[in-house]
């Protein structure tokens, strides 16, 4: 390969690169500053704390990092579909300022469509949002069997200023110090996902 071609060659690959740098923009995450009173974790038994013992499901422990109280709605085997049913309960009349999210597992498993699944969340986001608080959202990212769940939570949390978590599973799958079954931390593995909000959580409280 001649240094012509080579010189072409870079010159493609620094044009693509620079484009996508303009396009993808860093995303501006929506009410940052966000009114309410309240922080609630909504969602699924992550959120419950499943396989966790009493006392060290992650809100509890969010609850001791941040030193104020932390609401559990979470709810062992909801769906997007039916946490938006129970949106208005359990999380907007409860004058929300952050809300922590982890929801989507049981769609996956169930095999609820994608573009089901993400527009039931945008629902919850949108109608979380309205409100002035502020969404935080763990995602999850199973490589071979999770239907592009991965880069949906990606594009979902860049499109609807949302505060990410790319994959809370990360670092706890198949460590059997940290899970009491196959999808469920043990207290240990609680306290790893309690951080990993805390510090995505952290620059909008303190």
């Amino acid at each position: 390969m001649n240094r012509t071609i080579i010189l072409i060659l870079a010159l493609v690959l620094a044009g693509v690169i620079g484009w996508q740098w303009f396009s993808d923009p860093v995303p501006v995450i929506r009410n940052p500053s966000p009114l309410g009173t309240s922080i609630v974790c909504f969602g699924d038994s992550l959120t419950y704390g499943t396989g966790a013992s009493a006392g060290m499901d992650y809100p509890s422990r969010l609850s001791e990092m941040l030193g104020e109280p932390v609401i559990n709605a979470g709810v062992p085997g909801d769906t997007t579909g039916s946490a938006l049913r129970r949106l208005d309960e359990d999380v907007l009349e409860k004058d929300p300022r952050i809300v922590l999210i982890t929801l989507g597992g049981n769609d996956l498993k169930n095999g609820v469509a994608k573009e089901v699944a993400f527009d039931n969340l945008r629902q919850i986001t949108e109608a979380i949002q309205a409100k002035g608080a502020l969404v935080v959202l763990g995602g999850i990212d199973f490589p071979i069997r999770g239907r592009d769940f991965g880069r949906a939570y990606i594009a979902f949390a860049r499109d609807h200023g949302v505060v990410l978590i790319p994959n809370i599973y990360k670092g706890l799958l198949g460590k059997q110090s940290l899970m009491s079954d196959q999808v469920h931390p043990n207290d240990e593995g609680y306290a790893v996902i309690a951080r990993k909000f805390y510090e995505a959580v952290k620059p909008y409280v303190l």
